[in-house]
């Protein structure tokens, strides 16, 4: 999928909102999170007229000394995110948390460090009732990252993710897509949910030299099967 070896790397720009932290902000912004280079401009799907959020989910309960497969249901509290794992493609990274930029975009990863994967952290954290949103590069001026491989998983993979609080959050893949950019589903991938959702985003297809920017966006869909303290 990285046959193309981009001079500049790839980049991160969502807007995606939290129902219960700011709907207001996302009205304006619109879901969007489309992995473009640090130099493109273009290549952005605009934003839907109005976000599609579901209503405010109830606070979800503590979860006991060992959560199980129950937690797939209730969700998680939220707690942030520190390691990914994805053994079936040899992921093993760190996270940093991702925030909106001035131009309203979600700022990208560090390009130096090919092994670090974000998170919007105005978001729902992994494991958490709604839409977790997950990024991380494909490769960078240095060759292979983090995502080289996202888009090999298949319905069935699965996605550990390890969080702050000490439990271990393992989604269930359902479909692994891939989408222009010039026509991306914003509200398919975005849009909040009840139950704990998790989304994981690189770049994807071919590699346009002239607009130093990839021309589709690899999005793996997941949602919460289990979780056990670590």
């Amino acid at each position: 999928m990285a046959a193309q070896q981009p001079s500049e790397p790839d980049s991160a720009s969502p807007a995606l909102g939290r129902s219960l932290l700011w709907p207001a902000v996302a009205v304006g912004l619109g879901f969007l999170l489309v992995y473009n280079s640090f130099d493109a401009s273009a290549g952005v799907p605009p934003a839907p007229s109005a976000p599609v959020l579901a209503a405010p989910a109830a606070t979800a309960p503590a979860p006991s000394a060992s959560p199980s497969a129950s937690a797939a249901v209730d969700g998680l509290p939220r707690s942030e995110p520190t390691r990914i794992s994805i053994g079936e493609i040899a992921v093993d990274a760190p996270f940093t948390p991702l925030a909106i930029g001035p131009t309203g975009q979600l700022n990208a990863p560090p390009a130096d460090d090919a092994n670090l994967v974000g998170w919007f952290e105005d978001g729902a954290t992994p494991g958490e009732r709604g839409t977790s949103v997950v990024a991380g590069h494909v490769d960078t001026k240095t060759g292979p990252a983090v995502f080289l491989l996202l888009s090999t998983l298949k319905a069935g993979s699965t996605v550990d993710i390890t969080r702050k609080d000490g439990v271990v959050a393992t989604f269930k893949v359902d479909s692994v897509e891939t989408f222009s950019k010039t026509d991306f589903p914003n509200d398919r991938v975005y849009a909040d949910n009840d139950s704990a959702q998790l989304r994981l985003i690189t770049c994807g297809g071919e590699y346009d030299k002239k607009a130093k920017d990839y021309k589709d966006n690899v999005v793996v869909f997941a949602h919460l099967n289990s979780a056990k303290k670590s």
